[in-house]
């Protein structure tokens, strides 16, 4: 990394830490908003889904226009209507008296639709400055991701246990300082180039491809297998384990979002000696043990170890996808970036929707049933527990897909 370019690669880890919170904020205040305002599971699943399908008609309208305007004028005005979002989230009582979760889905769309914006800038800028290591640099930022989700839970969590969760809209303010202040970080940074258009690979050519079309299926599915984990964690340890929620929400998220930042700095540092493709492989057969762990084992403890290791399983799932695509295609431009962010955030939408409505309408069934009584658990533990169970076909479908990723390069280099 030049040193012209520092504060711009430290603005951009604070611009993931702020996607950070905008992603899981939500799923900490999942309880305390149950119980303020009357919501169910599924509306609660709607705002995770939400959040990420904002961020994909993000990724979507913008992804022809980077190439076209550069990165500042898109990034100055993007962490602005994040701020704008957390003020609104956190005054929807206040505005939307009669209907709080309509003020909710408003709030959540105005800062996701940023958070998906910030996702197509961040990478693309940290893979054009010059002298950057593109794959541990790739990872080293999206590290920060996790670290923003640990400080968020921390932070939140311990609020809420200390002042009360009727408070929470405090917290939310809070957090609402950090994508202002990147705001003016971002205003006095230097920008890396963009590809210029006559050197770029067509884009037809690029979408066509049958790698890249296996990549966009693998980011899908990779995501899906993080976010689902990460956004029912703290219900699972509250609801599905029976444990505090500061224990539930320390231990269940922050300890999954840890091993998620670890796997991804131990990759940042020694990523240049590490096969990118078999650490993807890996960390999907992990990712399903992980699931199985978490759903099946009688032993909360075990549970618990099953939540913490998926963070390392999952820690490469999308930024290393976002690595080997770019690696295949290096003069893309930055169209590519938000391609495959569009697949990730599909996945990353669909999964906890299709696990909050598993949890929703399985609890009467024969086989969730069946299940609380094998784990002697409530129904509504078995419910969850089977939600994460079937969720596992997300980390099986990784698995799948990185192991033809992997032939398909493999190949490639013999010819």
């Amino acid at each position: 990394m030049l040193i012209s370019y520092k504060r711009t690669t430290i603005s951009c880890f604070v611009g993931i830490f702020t996607q950070a919170i905008i992603t899981n904020l939500t799923a900490i205040l999942f309880i305390p908003l149950m119980g303020i305002y009357d919501l169910t599971y599924s509306q609660l699943g709607v705002l995770v889904s939400v959040n990420f399908i904002a961020q994909v008609l993000a990724d979507i309208s913008f992804s022809g226009v980077i190439d076209k305007v550069g990165y500042r004028r898109l990034v100055l005005p993007t962490t602005m209507t994040a701020f704008i979002g957390f003020i609104v989230f956190a005054a929807s009582p206040l505005i939307f008296k009669d209907d709080v979760f309509a003020g909710f889905l408003i709030a959540t769309v105005i800062y996701a639709f940023s958070s998906g914006l910030l996702e197509i800038l961040l990478s693309p800028i940290i893979s054009a400055i010059p002298g950057n290591d593109k794959g541990p640099a790739m990872s080293l930022l999206h590290s920060f991701y996790a670290w923003g989700q640990v400080i968020t839970i921390i932070i939140t969590t311990l609020f809420i246990a200390i002042f009360g969760g009727e408070n929470w809209q405090y917290i939310v303010l809070f957090w609402s300082i950090l994508p202002l202040t990147n705001f003016f970080m971002f205003l006095g940074a230097k920008f890396p180039d963009i590809i210029p258009e006559g050197h770029r690979q067509r884009i037809r050519e690029i979408l066509l491809h049958p790698f890249f079309i296996l990549t966009l299926f693998a980011i899908m599915f990779g995501a899906a297998a993080e976010v689902v984990m990460n956004q029912w964690s703290s219900t699972f340890m509250e609801k599905g384990l029976a444990l505090p929620k500061l224990t539930g929400d320390l231990m269940g998220m922050c300890g999954f979002a840890i091993m998620l930042g670890v796997g991804r700095v131990f990759y940042g540092i020694y990523g240049s000696k590490i096969n990118i493709h078999k650490a993807l492989i890996f960390g999907s057969l992990l990712a399903v043990m992980s699931y199985l762990t978490v759903a099946l084992s009688p032993i909360i403890s075990i549970s618990v170890a099953g939540c913490i290791l998926c963070g390392f399983a999952v820690s490469l799932l999308w930024p290393g996808t976002i690595v080997i695509s770019s690696d295949r295609f290096p003069m893309s431009g930055a169209w590519l970036f938000a391609i495959l962010a569009v697949a990730g955030d599909l996945g990353a939408a669909f999964g906890p929707w299709m696990t909050g409505m598993i949890i929703d309408n399985s609890m009467s069934s024969r086989m969730v049933l069946q299940l609380s009584n094998m784990l002697n658990v409530t129904i509504e533990q078995g419910a969850i527990r089977f939600g994460i169970l079937l969720a596992v076909i997300f980390p099986l479908l990784a698995l799948m897909t990185h192991y033809v990723l992997y032939k398909m390069k493999r190949d490639n280099n013999s010819l």
